[in-house]
Parts: C-alpha cells; structure tokens; sequence
C-alpha cells in the first residue's frame, strides 16, 4: 500500500502543483499558534501542467527546483496532493476489533469490490474515521484510491528537485484541513455551519462544500483566472507573461476596468452561483452559510461584493495567515497578496502537525 494519507513524524512542506504554478509553504507550530517559516511560488511553463496532470516532468522538476532554492528551505520532505477528479474515496465499515495490519489485509483482499481499475495499476490508503454510528462494534473506514501513475509522475517531479515524497494527500483533504483556520474568522461559528469554498485557479475553479467541517460535497469545472490573462494579451497585444504581470501590478489602459476586468468579474459571479445551484440540486441543502473565495483569482478587486450580492450570501477571501507568526525568511507582504492561492499548500503543510 501506498501513503496517500502517509504516517507522518517530522516537519514536511505542503507543496501544491497546480496548472499554472507551484507553490511552496514550510510551517512550524509552538502550543496552538502555527508559524509561516518560508514560502515561495513559480509559475509553471505553458502546458507542463494540463488539467492538474503532470505533462512535462522535468519542467516541473526544473521549477519544483527554483521554488524550493527561492524558499530557502532545509527540509526535504514534501507532502504533495492529487485532485480530486484522480481519486475515488468510497466510506466502508469494519470490524472494530481488527488493528491496522489486519485491516490493511482484509482491504487488499476485497478493494476490487470497490474500485474499477485493475489493482496492481492502483495506489490504495485508508484511514479510520471513528465508530460507525449504525453498528457499535464497527468502525467508519475511509477508502482512497488513485491511478500509481498519477502518485508516480508527482514523485518523479520532485526528485528531480532533490525531495522526497513523504506523503500524497487529497487536494479535497488539504483544503478541509486549512479551513479550520478560516472558521475562527466567520462571525456565526458553529457546528452546524455549511460553508462553501470556491477555488478559482488558473484554469478550474473546484467548488467544495463543507458541513460542520467535513467536505459534503466536491465538484471541478474548466474556468479560471487564464481567460482574463488571455483576455488582456488579446486586447492590449502583450504577451502571455507580460499580461499576467499587467494582471497583477496593474498599469493597464483606462478602458481595462470597464471593457475587460468587470466583465470577467461578471463571468466569475456566474461561475459561482452556477457550481451552488449545481450542489443544491444534488445535495439535501437549499442554501449555505458562507461562501468563501480562493485561488489565485479571489483577490481580484471588488470580487467579494459582487458575489455576495448576486449569491445573497456573505462572502470573504480565504486567508489562512490571518493569525499566525511570519518568520524572518518571509516577505509578508507577498505572503499575504497570496493567501488565497496557498490554501491548499498551508492544508498540506499542516500535515507536519497530524
């Protein structure tokens, strides 16, 4: 069996491979207060990552490579994710007398029940959840599993870098996970708290639903900040980079507010209210409590309002930093400019803490 949830015992960096850049977050914890101890982000080459699967190792490798040395990190283990698309986790119950290597035998024996791609193609882990609430004398067994290569390419990646995979997570788990820092920011904090976070990355926007602070629900559609990088490089004739930097420094023709950033501010809010009207009609919920926004493209000005609005719910932008202490490696600012893209990479940092 494969780690994808991995034993951990040391510091790991959470280190998020997204389509359109890695991003590199070293944690470290004194009592309950966690500390930003080096971050760094590399944007990706075109195409070297399509759709969250690796298509261009050594690229990657090459950049994992210049954020670990931008970062100036020591440690050497990484904690990685797959997307959600890539896994299927299914809840089985056992008996909860057997102890882990009895369990991990009887999943091995009967994982074909479970899962519809030949084994030995396969990466499989499971975690206990608790005692399962039909039957006493059982227990709540989450079962993850994920095509090897997809866990192999993403090793392959980072030792080209000189790291080590420690452990391969879900991206669904470590966005779960860096929510409980967000809880504490929401006004009516509660347990019954339906909360959605909508990641709005380069290319997709991943829309997790999260209830009492387990994701309920988990769904991925092709839309993201690129078309408003793509946008600008038609318009205004730069190129790919130079129109991501315009993005944003800022220094872009008058007409770009009205004829380029609110229309596409526009195609965010449809983009959102869609995803939520896709989960109310396959879910038991009419409404959630709070909409909070991640990703890359969360920070654009004026975002939050707009959504608000149109969703009727209040809306925030996720800034899982808001109370922890920033080492001396760390430019806070920048840190801070790029709090909503780094919440998946905080949710795997966290893991040096399970």
């Amino acid at each position: 069996m494969f780690g994808l949830f991995g034993k951990k015992s040391s510091a790991v960096l959470g280190v998020d491979i997204s389509s359109s850049s890695v991003k590199l977050l070293e944690l470290s914890k004194q009592g309950d207060r966690y500390k930003v101890e080096s971050y760094a982000v590399e944007p990706l080459p075109a195409n070297a990552v399509v759709e969250k699967n690796i298509t261009d190792v050594e690229a990657v490798g090459e950049v994992l490579k210049r954020v670990a040395s931008k970062s100036r990190t020591s440690v050497k283990q990484v904690a990685v994710a797959v997307s959600g698309s890539a896994v299927i986790t299914k809840l089985i119950q056992m008996d909860g007398g057997l102890n882990e290597f009895e369990m991990e035998d009887q999943i091995t024996l009967e994982a074909d029940q479970y899962i519809p791609y030949p084994l030995d193609e396969v990466a499989i882990d499971f975690e206990v959840q608790g005692p399962s609430e039909s039957n006493p004398d059982q227990v709540d067994v989450l079962l993850a599993a994920c095509r090897k290569e997809n866990v192999d390419i993403r090793e392959d990646a980072l030792e080209i870098a000189s790291l080590t995979t420690k452990i391969v997570d879900v991206e669904a788990y470590a966005l779960e996970r860096a929510y409980a820092l967000i809880e504490p920011q929401l006004d009516s904090q509660g347990e019954e708290l339906v909360v959605a976070i909508v990641d709005i990355g380069a290319t997709m926007t991943t829309l997790s639903v999260l209830a009492e602070g387990r994701t309920v629900y988990t769904r991925e559609q092709i839309f993201g900040g690129k078309q408003l990088t793509e946008e600008i490089q038609r318009r205004y004739g730069l190129s790919l980079e130079e129109a991501g930097l315009a993005k944003k420094q800022g220094g872009l023709p008058d007409d770009y507010e009205t004829e380029v950033l609110t229309p596409f501010r526009e195609a965010v809010v449809q983009q959102v209210a869609r995803a939520l009207q896709f989960f109310f009609g396959a879910s038991q919920y009419n409404a959630v409590d709070y909409v909070v926004l991640a990703g890359g493209t969360a920070s654009i000005q004026g975002l939050t309002e707009m959504v608000e609005e149109k969703t009727g719910t209040p809306t925030l932008v996720a800034n899982p930093f808001a109370d922890m202490a920033v080492g001396s490696r760390v430019n806070a600012s920048s840190l801070s400019n790029d709090a909503p893209s780094l919440m998946i990479a905080c949710g795997l940092a966290m893991r040096s803490f399970d």
